[in-house]
């Protein structure tokens, strides 16, 4: 499994960002061997509109089965869940302590977007 997860940077020190749209990046974390990449959300950082889901297909590009996030606007949580991504949001502290939290069975599925469209 895949676990995706916005960060502030590239490592499991990092801080989770808050945002999904226009994260930093995402660290994704591979369980079944145990290893962990970054891939940066550049491409989507300073454009007007249409990050959430110019991301969440970032996201679904990488594979990801689950995401693990502060806050999910309405299209990119739609965008997500067609690609059967299981999101979780309200996600804070650093990228260790979200998966920790995963992995403990802490955390509680999204059943909707938290935030409005274009949330900063």
């Amino acid at each position: 499994m895949k676990i995706a997860i916005t960060s502030t940077g590239s490592d499991l020190s990092s801080s989770v960002d808050e945002r999904f749209g226009r994260a930093k990046g995402f660290v994704i974390y591979d369980t079944e061997n145990n290893t962990l990449e970054f891939a940066d959300n550049d491409q989507v950082l300073n454009t007007p509109s249409g990050a959430g889901i110019q991301a969440a297909k970032h996201v679904t590009d990488l594979h990801a089965d689950v995401l693990l996030t502060g806050h999910c606007g309405p299209k990119a949580f739609r965008a997500l869940n067609a690609a059967e991504v299981k999101i979780y949001t309200g996600i804070k502290g650093t990228v260790q302590d979200a998966l920790n939290a995963f992995n403990e069975n802490k955390l509680e599925l999204a059943s909707d977007a938290d935030v409005e469209g274009h949330w900063v």
